[in-house]
């Protein structure tokens, strides 16, 4: 236990400490956007290029690592879906929210670093398997159901899933995590690895993603709070942290990924809601209590759940 809480601990203590430096007014919450702007732009893309181009794959098939995990995903945004509209008796846009906050992990700013001190770099291989598709997948499902949902709540027409699928894939080719990945991949057809003085010069960016992305994201939760929905948010952050890791690690087991992989993958389900869940709430202009709710208690409680699994697996 306590060398899983030497590994768990500081990944949360990070959170905290950049908390703090906005709460104290040591440093403003832009500096934090900015921080979160140079992690995501810059030091988290050359890690998943590094990752991707110096990575041995030995063969393996992506696709029963993908369904372990979207398995989960779906299942946490489906109960946490139906928690909103049913138990709750949220409209369709919040139900859809609480479905998108149930299911979609801060991979980036929690995932990467948790995977990276725990199960090191074979975990490090399959999370950039994972963000390969995740981002894509996620945004595109969760703005067509908020799209569908505001349709019917509205009777406007829907855009459509051609002119949804458009806008996100021009976003998409934009996105520094996909060109990240992207340009590993093409050092990988030509044969790889990274040339030594290239992967030192990579290296030293990429080694500061996992702290930097830590105490950004502490920095950008003074602008959340609970704002009300208690009761809701810790449903909501209860299947994000319990029910949909556990459905991950069966469907790891049942499809054979490999003890190191159904850690990474298990790992990375269990860390709090994503910011993303804001990100869609405030696009549509509804749920946003709801969703930066999820994210903050989640946060708060994401030490234990992490532990725990952590403790299973490790």
């Amino acid at each position: 236990m306590t060398a899983i809480a030497q590994d768990v601990l500081p990944i949360f203590i990070l959170i905290l400490f950049g908390w703090m430096l906005v709460r104290l007014k040591i440093l403003s919450a832009e500096i934090g956007d900015g921080l979160g702007e140079f992690v995501f732009k810059v030091a988290v893309p050359m890690l998943l290029f590094r990752t991707i181009a110096n990575a041995d794959f030995h063969g393996a098939s992506p696709f029963r690592l993908w369904i372990s995990y979207f398995a989960g995903v779906f299942v946490a945004w489906t109960i946490g879906h139906l928690i909103a509209s049913r138990l709750f008796r949220r409209e369709r846009r919040e139900g859809v929210l609480a479905g998108v906050s149930a299911g979609f992990a801060n991979n980036v700013f929690i995932g990467l670093p948790l995977v990276e001190r725990t199960v090191g770099a074979e975990g490090i291989v399959a999370m950039s398997i994972l963000l390969a598709i995740h981002l894509p997948l996620m945004m595109i499902a969760g703005t067509l159901m908020m799209e569908r949902a505001e349709q019917k709540s509205s009777g406007q027409p829907s855009q459509g899933l051609l002119v949804v699928s458009r806008q996100v894939g021009l976003n998409l080719m934009q996105n520094p995590l996909v060109i990240g990945l992207a340009g590993g991949m093409l050092v990988q057809l030509f044969g790889g690895p990274l040339p030594p003085m290239l992967d030192g010069l990579v290296g030293q960016v990429a080694s500061t993603a996992a702290p930097l992305a830590l105490i950004s994201l502490g920095m950008t939760l003074n602008k959340y709070g609970m704002l009300g929905n208690v009761r809701i948010a810790g449903t909501i952050s209860a299947v994000k942290l319990v029910v949909m890791p556990a459905t991950v690690w069966l469907t790891s087991h049942l499809l054979g990924l490999s003890p190191q992989w159904t850690a990474a993958l298990v790992l990375t389900s269990s860390v709090p809601t994503g910011i993303n869940a804001w990100l869609i709430a405030n696009r549509f202009g509804i749920g946003q209590g709801l969703a930066a709710s999820v994210i903050t208690l989640s946060t708060a409680l994401g030490v234990m759940s992490v532990s725990l699994w952590a403790l299973l697996l490790l």
